[in-house]
């Protein structure tokens, strides 16, 4: 039986990579919980002042419900709630490299996934038939069209908030292609990322990957033809209840293998740069971040969110003992990854 014994509700659908994200986390962990299938009117639960998804409801102090919308603050959370199945590594050196790990899956594995999904004519006309009917699928099919149709309306402008444009277009996808090149490779040795048990990491990739793999027909096709084990793995992740993890199960920070170092490569080529420009662009109050990412130019609106996360990695790395922080130094050296802590 888990140590925590309250039901948590959240409310989600299954296109948010977020909310899969947490879904499965939550199996995972064996943490009991509701989904409120987009359920925003739902009698005592409050509402989020940002409409973002999944929402989770936690007591505060006097007992009333509170709406929380941050997936990794939200895992942090837990972590504190109940102690049984963490998704951290013990070892403090290894916990921040499953940090970049999440937030790289977060920030921009993101990009590809809203990438695909509202660039292409047949992503975006599966999107808008399926995605509507998640929720609101009892409804003429007229209504459902529109409220289709609305979705892609809304979501297509925002294209531009995660940097997809015709300067990043090819950045994008070709990261993407690296990424599953270097996944693929991983998985014919390791079952995680982290070693023979999941970090959080793993679900923050995950979560995007249930999109760019599982659902939108241009890079789901991609994935299952040159990276099968990474279509394979995102499905069996889904539910991992029946993973029995042990302290052991986690990779030696010192020793990590070349296949982790690989994909750590590909987070510093292409989302430290990223994240850096930002944070700058975002102190200086710039009206868009401007860069170059992997050897091309790279445009895009700042995103104060993504201040803060470069913000957090340095706070954690900062609260590192000599020891721990000379072994986060020495596993990343020579990835790109190491220049978010000069």
């Amino acid at each position: 039986m888990n140590a925590y014994e309250p039901m948590i509700s959240l409310n989600g659908v299954p296109g948010s990579p977020y909310t899969r994200k947490m879904l499965a986390l939550l199996r995972y962990r064996r943490i009991p919980y509701r989904l409120l299938l987009g359920s925003h009117d739902v009698v005592g639960v409050p509402k989020a002042k940002v409409n973002l998804l999944p929402t989770f409801y936690f007591p505060n102090e006097a007992g009333v419900l509170q709406p929380v919308t941050d997936s990794t603050p939200i895992i942090r959370r837990l972590e504190g709630l109940c102690a049984d199945r963490s998704v951290r590594p013990c070892d403090p050196a290894l916990a921040l490299i499953d940090s970049i790990l999440e937030d790289y899956g977060d920030e921009w594995l993101t990009k590809a996934m809203f990438h695909y999904r509202w660039h292409f004519a047949e992503d975006i006309a599966q999107a808008s038939a399926i995605l509507p009917a998640w929720t609101r699928g009892r409804m003429p099919d007229a209504a459902l069209k529109a409220a289709g149709t609305t979705i892609a309306e809304r979501q297509i402008p925002r294209l531009r908030y995660v940097g997809s444009n015709e300067k990043t277009w090819s950045v994008i996808e070709a990261s993407y292609m690296r990424y599953l090149d270097a996944m693929e490779a991983h998985l014919r040795e390791h079952r995680f990322l982290l070693g023979a048990r999941p970090g959080a990491g793993d679900f923050g990739v995950f979560g995007q990957l249930t999109q760019l793999a599982l659902f939108d027909p241009t890079p789901m096709a991609i994935t299952a033809r040159r990276a099968p084990r990474v279509f394979a793995w995102t499905g069996a992740l889904e539910d991992l209840t029946g993973i029995e993890p042990k302290d052991t199960d986690w990779f030696d920070p010192a020793d990590l293998p070349a296949t982790l170092t690989a994909l750590l490569i590909e987070v510093g080529r292409v989302y430290v740069p990223l994240l850096l420009a930002n944070a700058k662009a975002v102190q200086s109050g710039a009206e868009q971040v401007e860069t170059t990412i992997d050897g091309q130019a790279w445009v895009q609106q700042p995103f104060p969110y993504q201040a803060k996360c470069l913000m957090w990695l340095r706070q954690e790395y900062g609260a590192l003992d000599t020891g721990a922080r000379a072994k986060v130094d020495a596993a990343l050296k020579g990835t790109g990854c190491e220049v978010l802590f000069v």
